[in-house]
């Protein structure tokens, strides 16, 4: 299995102020997230729906404990346009997520996945999701999405601060479907979101503290 780290601003400390979200996906769809299909016409696969471990077994878990998509989401062919939402989170600078993902073993059709932010709070308007944190296989290559078991982790930057919203995954692939050149299957599993404290945060609540110190050494 491979780890590929997109961002490597990571702050130690962690905050109990805000909730961390981790999903493994063994049962699909999941509580509290929105799981929408917008290919159109829509195929014989209606959603995202439980891993097929003859495909191949999940990252960790039971055999079938993650979340799978593949080319039968959009009839004929065309473009395969699969949301999975998660809950409403706070998202704010230096909050890290990562998740794990794969293809088949030896893909011949091009697969492509994003991970997308809202700051729109509870929203589920695709159009909300302006912001993607990554992309895997964007230049839809059959070597460009991994075929074994690969983590892709990153931070969230440039916020103004703290702010409801939500991550989405994005199934992309034009030119999809059981009569496209692209689209395959792929798998999502482990999913980690975890917010923590932006650095000027820390810092004015150690001055606090500071200041509150020596108020109580001159009293």
């Amino acid at each position: 299995m491979n780890r590929i780290l997109v961002t490597a601003a990571i702050v130690g400390a962690t905050s109990s102020a805000f909730a961390q979200l981790t999903e493994n996906f063994d049962v699909v769809p999941m509580a509290g997230w929105n799981l929408v299909n917008l290919s159109a016409p829509v195929g014989t696969v209606a959603n995202w729906f439980q891993g097929n471990d003859t495909v191949f077994p999940a990252q960790s878990g039971a055999p079938t404990s993650y979340m799978g998509a593949n080319f039968n989401m959009v009839a004929g062919t065309g473009l395969i346009n699969a949301w999975a939402m998660t809950p409403e989170i706070t998202l704010q600078n230096g909050a890290i997520w990562s998740f794990w993902t794969r293809t088949v073993d030896a893909p011949a059709f091009p697969d492509r996945l994003h991970l997308k932010m809202s700051t729109n709070g509870g929203s589920t308007n695709v159009a909300d999701f302006t912001t993607t944190l990554v992309s895997v296989n964007n230049g839809l290559t059959t070597t460009g999405y991994p075929s074994v078991w690969t983590e892709f982790s990153g931070s969230i930057s440039g916020l103004g601060g703290p702010v409801q919203g939500r991550l989405a995954f994005h199934y992309d692939v034009p030119n999809g479907g059981p009569s496209g050149s692209n689209s395959d299957y792929i798998g999502i599993d482990t999913f980690d979101y975890n917010p923590v404290p932006e650095p000027g945060t820390i810092a004015v609540v150690a001055l606090g503290l500071g200041a509150l110190m020596l108020r109580r050494r001159k009293a």
